[in-house]
């Protein structure tokens, strides 16, 4: 369906004159969910630039699709860690322009220092490590930002629809749009030997990822969820998406990730996390463009 068709048929349900907060705006968009595809999906898509791409196996996750390569008992004996700038290539979600390129790359990186600081002792690129982190998207697609748009406007008239069952329904977002997000990522150690490996793909859902308008939307949020599962794989030596594991956050992590200063000063290198400003940003649909402020300013390009 093209854009154009698709703001036409939204055309009444965007005029903010006829949006009050008991409004029919929840049916509406659950109708449209219904006529419109579920949720957008992507493979786990592999570049050029891992030193090998020998030994990798799926490793699915409920959301994630994955496949990955850990020498365990080298990886945990590792006690220093460094983490080379994520790459964005140019020619991936071209519509993104510099600046959210940037802050997709930073979150990347951002969000696997916070990770890896929970065993390793993270220190900055510059500095000789145990193992070296390098990642590189391989795969993005932007997000909707009308259909984001009104999925936000649509989660702020009402939190849950009432169906009259006593049980609340989540407002879905528009399934249109979607962004999706494919990264491949390897450790290597001080001779150059990959020690770890993973390619990682997974599409924003229509109930649990947050609306924004902006085309980096989704991809700004999983590429969150990716540094945080790259990180854990290297924290424990094994999959991050094993059914029965339960990531019950430490406390250095929940402190950063509320945009407290970070466990290594490493870490101040990608900025503070937005906090609470980004999740208040999130949940009324602005930009992350405009609660992140991104890497530190002196190391910005």
């Amino acid at each position: 369906m093209k854009t154009a068709k698709f703001r036409e048929r939204l055309g009444p349900i965007v005029d903010s004159e006829k949006i009050r907060p008991n409004s029919s705006l929840p049916f509406a968009m659950l109708a449209i969910a219904t006529i419109l595809p579920g949720c957008a999906t992507t493979p786990a898509v592999q570049g050029t630039r891992l030193s090998s791409y020998e030994g990798l196996s799926p490793s699915d996750g409920k959301l994630t699709k994955s496949k990955l390569m850990i020498r365990k008992e080298q990886v945990l004996a590792a006690k220093t860690i460094n983490i080379s700038p994520t790459i964005f290539p140019s020619t991936i979600a071209p519509k993104l322009s510099g600046g959210q390129r940037v802050l997709v790359s930073n979150t990347v990186d951002r969000a696997l220092c916070i990770s890896l600081s929970d065993r390793f002792r993270v220190v900055l690129p510059t500095e000789p490590a145990d193992l070296t982190v390098r990642a590189t998207v391989t795969k993005a697609t932007e997000t909707d930002e009308v259909a984001a748009g009104v999925s936000a406007i649509g989660s702020l008239s009402t939190s849950f629809i009432d169906m009259g069952t006593n049980v609340p329904i989540p407002i879905p977002r528009i399934p249109y749009g979607l962004g999706d997000l494919s990264i491949e990522a390897e450790a290597i150690d001080a001779s150059g030997r990959q020690q770890a490996a993973m390619l990682w793909g997974r599409g924003a859902g229509v109930l649990f990822s947050s609306p924004r308008a902006s085309k980096a939307s989704d991809v700004y949020e999983l590429a969150s969820a990716f540094g945080d599962d790259f990180g854990n794989l290297l924290v424990k030596g094994e999959t991050p998406f094993k059914s029965m594991n339960i990531n019950i956050p430490s406390w250095q992590k929940i402190n950063s990730n509320i945009g407290l200063a970070p466990k290594y000063a490493a870490c101040e290198t990608y900025g503070r996390s937005p906090g609470l400003v980004g999740m208040a940003g999130a949940k009324i649909g602005l930009p992350p463009e405009w609660t992140d402020n991104g890497p530190r300013a002196s190391v910005r390009p």
